[in-house]
């Protein structure tokens, strides 16, 4: 069963111990219907904004969910954000690099369109592609009891993962520089970006490192495009003392 339910609208008001906090539609539904939570059981509701609410469920119907509110949890957006700028990738390599990267603790996810991505998002397929990263980026969440969804960004260009307020780290079998040496203190923002299957090209790189981007490597092996990314934010993780 799912242990955690969200609501972007949640009244921050009752943010208190002991009060009664509700969720109704499509999320209720699936706590109701389909998890089948029953009085008496402790799940939590959160906003996605950082608010998560803990509490023993009081009411399980068809009128809705709620919990009496034992415990409140309010966590800041950790520094440095990590965002993960994400090849489109063919089948559904690149929606399995999503899904990891939320439940690793990414702040932010970019779909990049890259010249060797064999997914193209053009026209109402991009917006549509956007909605489904979403979606899977809200459920990852609810999995791994994030108090922060991840952002998915709209699908970006090379130039515009160029132009990154933040440090851009290019993932790269070949890179001199390993990720383990990276000293992220200081940095506010961390972009990594992740290839298609064919990997970037050197268009791409020369344009990504004329902007100041980094070229690292992981480690010996050479990682397929779903999974180069989770990999990296369990490193950075490990350097940040998050784990």
């Amino acid at each position: 069963m799912a242990w955690l339910y969200l609501d972007p609208e949640l009244d921050r008001s009752l943010a208190r111990v002991g009060a009664h906090v509700g969720i109704s539609g499509e999320e209720a539904r699936h706590a109701v219907q389909v998890a089948r939570t029953r009085l008496g059981e402790r799940v939590s509701i959160g906003d996605g904004t950082g608010l998560i609410l803990e509490g023993e469920v009081v009411q399980a119907d068809a009128a809705g969910l709620a919990i009496r509110v034992e415990r409140v949890v309010e966590e800041p957006v950790r520094l440095p954000e990590l965002w993960l700028a994400q090849a489109l990738a063919k089948g559904d390599r690149d929606e399995l690099a999503v899904q990891a990267a939320t439940e690793l603790g990414a702040t932010g996810i970019l779909p990049w369109q890259a010249e060797r991505s064999v997914s193209r998002w053009a026209g109402p397929k991009a917006e549509k592609g956007r909605a489904r990263w979403g979606a899977i980026v809200r459920e990852a969440s609810k999995q791994a009891i994030r108090a922060h969804v991840p952002e998915v960004a709209p699908l970006a260009s090379t130039a515009e993962l160029a132009a990154f307020d933040g440090l851009v780290v290019v993932l790269d079998p070949r890179a001199g520089e390993s990720l383990m040496e990276l000293e992220p203190q200081g940095v506010r923002r961390i972009l990594l970006v992740v290839g298609p299957e064919g990997g970037i090209s050197p268009r791409e790189l020369e344009t990504l490192a004329a902007a100041g981007a980094r070229p690292m490597r992981i480690g010996g092996a050479v990682l397929r495009t779903s999974t180069a990314g989770p990999a990296a934010l369990a490193v950075l993780n490990t350097r940040l003392a998050r784990w």
